[in-house]
């Protein structure tokens, strides 16, 4: 019986996050000040009071999460043992913390220049992402290569493979709401707009991969101590070099969820801890997996269980 740390991605993030356990906790509030201090803005503030406009901005949302998932792994490290990891997206930052293969300083550093690349890059590049609900994956993808036109500068690809009939695709804004009724027609029974601010896991995020590959590039990665699942491959990996070529690969590539939960399964993993606010994650394993164990440590009361 293997157990597995999930760390939170874009979408789980609230207003009021990590709130009591600043309060609570002298280790965690030291260390969310020290991220403030790494920032060179109150990440804590907008964290803590909102408002909820202003957390939602992409160069906002990557460092709350990554912060909020650290500190809470932090405070249960001891407690847990623990024989894997995976992150959804961003997340993936926080898991490789905990897996050792990255130190709190530099992880931030690359969280939140990423989520000002990938801001930027959805300035520069106009993106949109839909959820497309009651689909088969390979029918989704069948779907976005017919569609897909890069000679003609529209752009859609499959971006989130986050369960069982629950995938997200991304792409040329203007462009993918005029042609998301294309999936009605091949069966989806929900298309919903997603509220981001890029085509994010898409091709229209190479910009952003580009300068992020040399951040990357010049941090310090070190072999992790328990194993990563990797969004881009769903195989897991414990080398620095493969991790690094991984996260760069991921902003322009699909996040492969519900094959990297299948490939736990698969290892013999049979509990999994989300780390981080929300219970997004659970959510999407509870559908993926069944015959498994379920939880997530977001909240004091939740630390002080263990």
């Amino acid at each position: 019986m293997k157990t597995a740390f999930i760390c939170s991605g874009q979408g789980s993030q609230y207003v009021g996050m990590l709130k009591d356990i600043y309060d609570q906790y002298p280790a965690a509030a030291e260390k969310i000040n020290k991220a403030n201090e790494i920032l060179g803005f109150k990440i804590s503030d907008i964290m803590f009071e909102g408002p909820i406009d202003e957390l939602k901005k992409t160069k906002y949302t990557q460092p709350a999460l990554f912060i909020h998932s650290a500190i809470v792994f932090d405070l249960i490290k001891d407690k847990i043992e623990f024989d894997g990891v995976a992150g959804h997206s961003v997340g993936e930052y926080a898991a490789l913390y905990a897996a050792g293969a990255l130190t709190f300083e530099d992880a931030l550093k690359l969280v939140s220049y990423r989520g000002e690349l990938m801001y930027s890059a959805g300035n520069d590049l106009p993106g949109t992402m839909f959820a497309i609900i009651g689909m088969d994956d390979d029918k989704v993808i069948e779907v976005c290569e017919k569609l897909n036109k890069p000679a003609e500068g529209k752009i859609i690809a499959a971006a989130n493979f986050n369960s069982p009939g629950q995938t997200v695709v991304s792409g040329s804004r203007d462009y993918l709401r005029e042609i998301t009724g294309e999936f009605k027609t091949a069966g989806a029974k929900l298309v919903k707009e997603l509220v981001v601010s890029g085509a994010f896991h898409s091709p229209l995020m190479e910009p952003a991969k580009i300068e992020l590959e040399k951040a990357i590039s010049e941090t310090n990665f070190s072999d992790t101590k328990v194993p990563i699942y990797s969004n881009v491959t769903a195989k897991p990996l414990t080398k620095s070099n493969d991790i690094k070529s991984a996260l760069i690969k991921q902003l322009t590539c699909p996040v492969k969820w519900t094959q990297s939960m299948h490939e736990m399964k698969a290892d013999g993993f049979t509990k999994f801890i989300e780390l981080g606010p929300s219970n997004v994650l659970q959510g999407l394993v509870k559908r993926i997996l069944s015959d498994v164990e379920i939880s997530g440590i977001d909240k004091v009361e939740d630390i002080s269980k263990f």
